[in-house]
């Protein structure tokens, strides 16, 4: 096997694993109430109660909140499919992994500026904000090998 198809398995797999990951992480806004439901079953936590409280509340009473989430969670399997393009031709559309990039550093100023604003703790605006470190990490170990696979192939038409 060549080098180029080598990275271009690496990139393919770190690309994959980012995907299930987002995808993943959409799906779960789904069954919101239940998820936190459990949560509390299993840990004892006065946030955790209270947002139980709330979500159980809302859905009770006024479900269409929750329609935000929904909304949450299809944005986030939209984004998954923009990296098919990456897929396919990770260099033409490396664009898409540095989008993916800037919205992972974008995490960090939402929860920073509307945690205090909607009275999340600061512990959980923290939580939120690894899902930005940690996103970005699988993203810049892609652009990283992207790069490396454009200058393989300049360099084999040089």
């Amino acid at each position: 096997m060549s080098e180029r198809s080598a990275l271009e398995r690496r990139i393919r797999a770190w690309l994959f694993v980012f995907v299930v990951c987002l995808v993943l992480s959409g799906l779960t806004a789904f069954p919101l109430v239940s998820e936190v439901r459990w949560g509390n079953a299993l840990v004892d936590n006065i946030w955790l109660r209270r947002v139980g409280d709330g979500l159980e509340r809302a859905d009770a009473d006024y479900p269409f909140l929750l329609y935000g989430t929904d909304w949450l969670a299809f944005a986030h399997l939209v984004i998954a499919v923009f990296f098919y393009g990456v897929y396919r031709d990770p260099v033409r559309n490396i664009w898409i992994v540095e989008a993916g990039m800037i919205a992972c550093a974008g995490v960090i100023p939402l929860a920073l500026i509307c945690g205090p604003i909607r009275g999340i703790p600061f512990w959980w605006s923290v939580i939120d904000m690894s899902f930005g470190v940690f996103g970005v990490i699988p993203l810049l170990i892609l652009r990283r090998m992207i790069k490396r696979l454009e200058a393989e192939r300049a360099a084999a038409t040089a």
